[in-house]
């Protein structure tokens, strides 16, 4: 009998395959979904793994992937391309959009430096809007002290095999709290190709973070979201 882990955790599984198998064990590595009346993984293709109790033989519990900074920024440029807003442009490494849900500056080329706060301020205030960042983990240095106006959470999860020439991201609109309509956006996403999706939760809402788990979805980064007009920014 093992102690099994919390549901969510990554694991590896040895577990016996039916009689007059070859080999007689295989593994299954990914998230523990479930482990009564069926132990359930979900692997990173997105498939999910059954396996009675009985016959599991080993377990091993795994820490997460650390994600690179890179794929954070790639995933952001994704999620940037993907709402381009009504204005968009580059401003010393930074992107800026005007538009619903996207007025906000990010940091996503690697020169991005906080010494552009003040052209930031002024490309929004130009266009009767208050100058927001959206700063993701480990893209920019903080000011110490500075608090956030709000948090996001960026979760993703595999959509279907990886496809040989990178990642195609979809992203997932909040919508409501029936996990049977996020899976079938995702079965949507599958069947166009898609190989990996993202959900952005806010840091609060436990609800949602709680269903977005059950479906699968792994922390990847927080987006944190300060004023550009802040004394702070000087000290940086």
């Amino acid at each position: 009998m093992f102690s099994w882990p919390e549901l969510g955790t990554r694991v590896t599984l040895r577990y016996r395959r039916p009689p007059g198998s070859v080999p007689p064990l295989t593994d299954a590595v990914g998230h523990l979904l479930a482990v009564d009346p069926v132990v359930r993984v979900r692997t990173k293709t997105g498939a999910v793994t059954e396996v009675l109790p009985d016959d599991v033989v080993a377990l091993r519990v795994l820490t997460d992937a650390p994600v690179r900074t890179s794929e954070i920024r790639a995933l952001e440029r994704a999620a940037a391309d993907a709402s381009p807003g009504v204005e968009r442009a580059w401003l010393e490494g930074w992107l800026l959009r005007a538009g619903e849900h996207v007025d906000f500056a990010l940091p996503l080329d690697v020169s991005a430096r906080a010494s552009a706060m003040a052209a930031i301020a002024d490309w929004y205030e130009r266009r009767g809007m208050t100058a927001r960042l959206a700063i993701p983990d480990r893209l920019l240095p903080l000011p110490p002290g500075l608090s956030a106006e709000r948090t996001e959470r960026v979760l993703v999860r595999d959509v279907s095999a990886p496809a040989r020439h990178g990642t195609r991201w979809v992203g997932l609109p909040a919508a409501g709290d029936d996990p049977a309509t996020y899976e079938a956006q995702l079965a949507l996403a599958a069947a166009r190709g898609a190989t990996r999706a993202y959900l952005v939760v806010a840091d609060d809402d436990t609800g949602m973070l709680r269903l977005a788990d059950a479906l699968g979805f792994r922390a990847h980064h927080s987006r944190r979201y300060f004023p550009a007009r802040s004394p702070a920014w000087d000290t940086v």
